[in-house]
């Protein structure tokens, strides 16, 4: 592989239940949130980039009274080659990177909703980033 990762830490976190109400009726209205990956990445040296892979959760139209709940991971990767083809770098950022830290990432956000008393939360144990990256290709 021409990266490898060489730190990662939480970046930003928000877990927000705002009231009683809201927490009472979590465990009702949850299916009515999405769950949304975003990836963005930033150089930081010259063979360094910062890959922030964010997990969060976005209430459909139909929910009043919401949550806020999003967590960004950010991943330093070292380039190990000195050229490297733009589509390959875009493979290791949307593709390499987020797989490989995935279940972290989610383990983080779960233990969120696990530690404020909702056992059953229902995220993706895996998700296809290369299906991702390809269909966003073919929009």
């Amino acid at each position: 592989m021409s990266y490898k990762i060489v730190g990662k830490y939480i970046k930003d976190l928000k877990f927000s239940i705002p009231n009683p109400k809201v927490f009472f009726l979590l465990s009702s209205s949850i299916k009515n949130y999405k769950v949304n990956i975003e990836i963005k990445s930033n150089q930081v040296k010259q063979n360094i980039l910062e890959v922030l892979t964010c997990l969060s959760l976005t209430p459909s139209s139909d929910v009043t009274e919401k949550i806020e709940a999003k967590i960004i991971l950010s991943t330093l990767i070292e380039i190990s080659e000195k050229k490297l083809e733009k589509d390959e770098l875009e493979k290791i950022i949307l593709i390499s990177v987020p797989s490989e830290i995935y279940g972290e990432l989610r383990s983080l956000f779960v233990n969120l909703f696990e530690n404020s008393g909702f056992k059953d939360i229902k995220i993706s144990d895996q998700i296809d980033f290369k299906k991702l990256y390809d269909d966003r290709k073919v929009q």
